[in-house]
């Protein structure tokens, strides 16, 4: 379910598996246990959860809301320049649409905030300790497809790195225009 459509007000145990990332079978669980508070149909073994149930049981359970509260486009940013990655939130939480999840300086910190946070945007650079950009993009493509736009000064119109990023899955190219504070400009 995309975060930024209109959250309906009572979702199937379908929709409330994909939201917190689990099978149908465990969201029935939950309910059936009581610990998720929902009805049955009548005359039917479905089920269904008030968003606002599912949202009290998310937070009692510590689990991230996923922009249900906001209808946000939560993005994490990754970039090892920590200047970059303060430019780059800043610019994003002007807009009201967008929610900034986090900043990470590496694709290994990266992992474990996706895992985390479950952005729906990822941006990203191609120059990055420990892995570079490309091959983080292309391992996230395989595994757990999230979409992603790469921000690096390696990547003005028509290079070499634009092109592959582009073949590999990314939405969006954009490059880092030169100057400190040029990243505001993005």
């Amino acid at each position: 379910m995309n975060s930024t459509t209109k959250m309906k007000d009572v979702l199937t145990t379908g929709e409330v598996a994909k939201i917190c990332s689990v099978a149908p079978r465990t969201v029935s669980k939950w309910f059936d246990s009581g610990a998720l508070t929902g009805y049955r149909i009548p005359g039917s073994k479905d089920r269904r959860i008030p968003l606002n149930q599912l949202i009290r049981f998310m937070k009692h359970h510590g689990m991230p809301l996923n922009g249900l509260m906001t209808g946000a486009t939560r993005v994490l940013i990754v970039d090892d320049s920590a200047v970059v990655r303060k430019l780059l939130g800043d610019a994003l939480r002007k807009h009201d649409d967008l929610e900034v999840v986090g900043g990470a300086a590496d694709p290994y910190v990266a992992r474990e905030m996706i895992l985390q946070h479950k952005p729906d945007v990822i941006t990203r650079d191609i120059e990055m300790p420990r892995m570079d950009g490309l091959s983080f993009l292309k391992k996230r493509m395989e595994h757990h497809p999230i979409p992603a736009i790469i921000v690096s000064s390696l990547t003005q119109s028509g290079s070499a790195a634009s092109v592959e990023a582009l073949r590999i899955g990314a939405i969006d190219v954009i490059g880092k225009p030169g100057g400190p504070t040029a990243v505001a400009q993005v």
